[in-house]
């Protein structure tokens, strides 16, 4: 047996040996503890002698069990093991309690108070150390499946978390930072279903930049890069709803979402867009609108419903209003089926 006066103040988890805290007045008893468990390696002992430093030295000590005096001149046992029953630290430690006579009143009150066992002092060496182990091993299985429990906890959050951020890799477009085409072709049909049979039109805006390969052969791709990230960032930071959605659809393309726009309030917002691209002055000296970067932008619109139209023509139609805006000179915005309103 081991006595261990050092371990004051060092925090135990979930130790691998009993830690035994004798909280007694009788020196003679704690040598007499001390001469049963001196030769067993797996037990650990601290004595306390003094009652009302003892809730101090078991925060401190962090014992497994500890053995409690009922009779001591400045507080009770009784007493004491119900302020043990409520501190921080030691609210959950077996305590076996130590009493010179056999009190079936006493035994009641101590049950009832939260101990754990009850001895007659002093016990048979074989009686006391197999105690000390059942109620000492007991608590140590507790703190290690509560250690279990919490790591458990924390690998789950730290999974979730790292899930989160995959989901949010995995919707964003890797250069632009803006949603990509799967989460924009996912949020049609979302938007889509939420407006049928509403009345509620559902706009889109094609936008192509101008001449942009002339830009990458020029320039290099580092700069037709930067040229993308600016773009998008310029467009997206005049999203005027949370239900607005701006996406890269592909290469130089990218696609608005406008749920609740009709055709003309898409195409007024859509000019918007260009007048913001054409404001950040970007070279593209090889450009054969002007040698500044600029966008075409196509719109289309709708009223969802379940018959006979799809967000696939919806699409298409805003595919070809882009290509019409291309046709008809670039950095410019048509509505399907109209002309350039620019």
């Amino acid at each position: 047996m081991k006595t261990n006066e050092e371990s004051i103040g060092h925090r135990i988890e979930a130790p691998s040996h009993g830690l035994v805290l004798l909280i007694d007045d009788d020196p003679t008893v704690a040598e007499a503890l001390h001469l049963m468990l001196e030769n067993e390696d797996d037990l650990r002992m601290h004595y306390c002698s003094d009652a009302s430093t003892a809730l101090d030295v078991a925060a401190k000590l962090r014992p497994t069990v500890i053995l409690l005096d009922m009779v001591m001149p400045d507080i009770s046992g009784l007493m004491l093991l119900r302020y043990l029953r409520v501190g921080e630290f030691s609210r959950s430690v077996p305590v076996i309690a130590l009493s010179m006579k056999d009190d079936a009143k006493l035994k009641a009150d101590v049950f009832n108070a939260g101990g754990n066992d009850y001895l007659i002092k002093l016990p048979e060496p074989v009686e006391l150390l197999a105690r000390i182990r059942y109620h000492s091993d007991c608590y140590i299985r507790l703190l290690q499946r509560n250690e279990a429990f919490k790591a458990l906890d924390v690998s789950q959050r730290k999974l979730a978390e790292s899930n989160i951020k995959l989901q949010q890799l995995a919707s964003m477009d890797g250069l632009t930072g803006i949603p990509n085409r799967r989460t924009f072709q996912e949020t049609i049909q979302t938007e889509w279903e939420r407006v049928t049979d509403s009345g509620k039109p559902l706009s889109l805006i094609m936008m192509d930049i101008d001449c942009f390969k002339k830009c990458n052969d020029h320039y290099g791709h580092q700069y037709g890069d930067e040229v993308l990230r600016k773009v998008a960032k310029a467009m997206e930071s005049i999203i005027e709803q949370k239900s607005d959605m701006l996406a890269r659809f592909g290469g130089e393309e990218f696609i608005a979402l406008l749920p609740g726009k009709d055709v003309d309030s898409a195409a007024k917002f859509g000019e918007k867009l260009r007048q913001a691209v054409e404001s950040l002055k970007l070279e593209n000296v090889e450009s054969e609108v002007c040698e500044q970067v600029t966008i075409s932008l196509g719109v289309s619109s709708c009223v969802p419903s379940t018959k006979n139209v799809y967000p696939e023509q919806l699409i298409k139609c805003a595919d070809e209003a882009l290509y019409e805006a291309k046709v008809n000179g670039r950095n410019r915005v048509v509505k399907f089926g109209d002309s350039s309103i620019s």
